[in-house]
């Protein structure tokens, strides 16, 4: 494993979320590792390849490739890196694929930090049950409106068109966030 000239070991957090790899990289520093930071698999990969981490957190769906690509190639760099996958859709397919493919282990959105760090201590294996706890339609609803309104650049009015809402109910909606 490779320590930064500080012995701090190292992280890349990979998030398209803008806001979430924010909040979760400066919570990440605060529990004591040197993060980077990257918004899709193709700006990861090179400082991957630079300085292969020894930790790394990758969303599943971003734009450009998906994460597993860059669990995958993390996998190939250093077989002992240990991969956390987010991911707000989660299906019990992508997380064996992603344990497959080198993940440590595998987390629902939204997860904190400190659930995060614990991932990391935990072993993975195909042959376990992957836990699975449905998700509520109420916050399905919820991130479904949130990745389009993403996807139309925060513009409501766009968005309710996409969604074929009206204007007013899809903003009381985004007021409302789903237990």
């Amino acid at each position: 494993m490779t320590h930064t000239h500080n012995d701090t070991p190292t992280l890349l957090l990979v998030d398209d979320d803008a806001t979430f790899r924010s909040v979760l990289s400066r919570a990440l520093a605060k529990r004591g590792f040197s993060v980077t930071t990257a918004d899709s698999v193709e700006a990861a990969l090179p400082l991957a390849l630079v300085n292969p981490p020894e930790f790394a957190v990758i969303d599943l769906k971003m734009h450009g490739a998906s994460g597993l690509v860059l669990v995958q190639k993390l996998h190939e760099l250093d077989a002992a890196t240990r991969i956390v996958m987010l991911t707000g859709y989660a299906n019990i397919a992508t997380a064996v694929e992603a344990i497959k493919l080198g993940a440590t282990q595998y987390l629902s959105k939204p997860a904190n930090a400190d659930e995060i760090v614990a991932a990391f201590g935990h072993s993975a294996s195909t042959d376990l049950p992957v836990e699975f706890s449905p998700v509520s339609i109420d916050k399905l609803e919820w991130e479904h409106i949130n990745r389009v309104l993403h996807e139309q650049n925060g513009n409501i009015s766009n968005t309710a068109r996409a969604l074929n809402m009206h204007r007013r109910t899809l903003q009381r909606k985004l007021a409302k966030r789903p237990v």
